[in-house]
């Protein structure tokens, strides 16, 4: 396995290239090595939930709790355990050729591939607060399922998202609402489901985040007033874009997510595009598909894409044996 570039890449067809080494395009390049399709994977090492190794990642069947770093270390020995291979880069542009596609990076190398994964994951925008990016993926979290034990019985805040309240109400009873920036458009009913559960709701804008150094943990949400409210924890929800720019010249545009702010690729039931040739898998194409959930689209794009090819090679095949036998059709 060589993680820093391969001899002769631009010398080779793969019968998959991946895009991405996260859950998704590992699960995707460990199921077709395992089939002996030739595959390669390119990524640019930047998996989105990194910042949450101190803490580990969750809901995953006997692994509970190891740290994301780890899991993609054995992902990538286990997929090259059957022969598959890996470059570090960061994909720009995908064309088609004869061959199929035709991948290259921002150094300048080429990969050729009869198809293509795409599981490039996303990026978090996060909200432009002091403070707050210092601690993501640590002591600011989004998502109750990833990280909610582990706030359990703290001191929660909770920005601009009734629904996140009630969420983390569950774990803990210390749980504040900050209508920041006016937000939270409240209904009447929901006001009244806030105060039954007893949820407190902080008016005024968070200006910044405060922590101890020493300790390295949060400390306080700091108000336009310069009211500094205390806190273990902060929820915020961030805009999912993923990363799936470079998908452009397919003819694959980013599009909205139906129920949260960011944008994805769309794809059908078995991750395919539209686009022949090209899936995608992950976050790229699910903004809240968590571990388990992208490993498992993975799963099912690897298998559709090795039916793919399966029927490929038969047509192929058939194509061949008839023109060694004059006379035959070859339709």
């Amino acid at each position: 396995m060589d993680t820093n570039g391969l001899k002769n890449i631009e010398d080779r067809i793969w019968d998959v290239v991946v895009v991405g080494g996260g859950a998704a395009g590992l699960s995707a390049a460990l199921l077709l090595t395992r089939v002996r399709r030739s595959v390669l994977v390119i990524d640019a090492g930047e998996p989105r939930n990194a910042p949450a190794v101190r803490v580990g990642a969750h809901n995953i069947l006997g692994r509970e709790g190891i740290s994301p770093l780890e899991l993609l270390r054995v992902g990538r020995e286990e997929v090259a355990s059957y022969g598959g291979e890996f470059v570090t880069g960061r994909v720009e542009r995908v064309a088609r050729d004869d061959s199929g596609f035709v991948l290259t990076t921002r150094d300048g190398q080429r990969a050729r591939a009869r198809r293509v994964l795409v599981a490039t994951g996303l990026v978090d925008e996060l909200p432009a607060i002091p403070g707050l990016a210092e601690r993501w993926g640590h002591d600011v979290i989004h998502c109750v399922y990833c990280h909610g034990w582990e706030a359990r019985d703290t001191k929660v805040g909770v920005l601009g998202n009734f629904h996140q309240a009630l969420l983390f109400r569950q774990m803990t009873d210390r749980v504040a609402l900050f209508a920041h920036h006016a937000r939270t458009e409240l209904t009447e009913e929901q006001w009244d489901q806030l105060a039954a559960l007893g949820i407190e709701v902080v008016h005024g804008d968070v200006v910044a985040l405060e922590s101890d150094p020493e300790q390295d943990k949060l400390t306080g949400a700091r108000l336009a007033s310069g009211t500094v409210v205390p806190l273990d924890t902060l929820v915020v929800a961030p805009a999912f874009t993923a990363r799936g720019g470079f998908l452009e010249d397919l003819g694959l545009p980013l599009g909205p997510h139906p129920a949260v702010p960011g944008v994805q690729v769309a794809v059908d039931p078995s991750g395919f595009t539209g686009v022949p040739g090209v899936w995608a898998a992950g976050n790229v194409s699910d903004v809240l598909a968590a571990v388990p959930q992208s490993a498992g689209a993975g799963t099912t794009a690897g298998g559709a894409i090795n039916m793919d090819l399966i029927l490929e090679d038969a047509r192929r095949a058939t194509e061949a044996r008839a023109r060694r036998r004059p006379g035959r059709a070859t339709a």
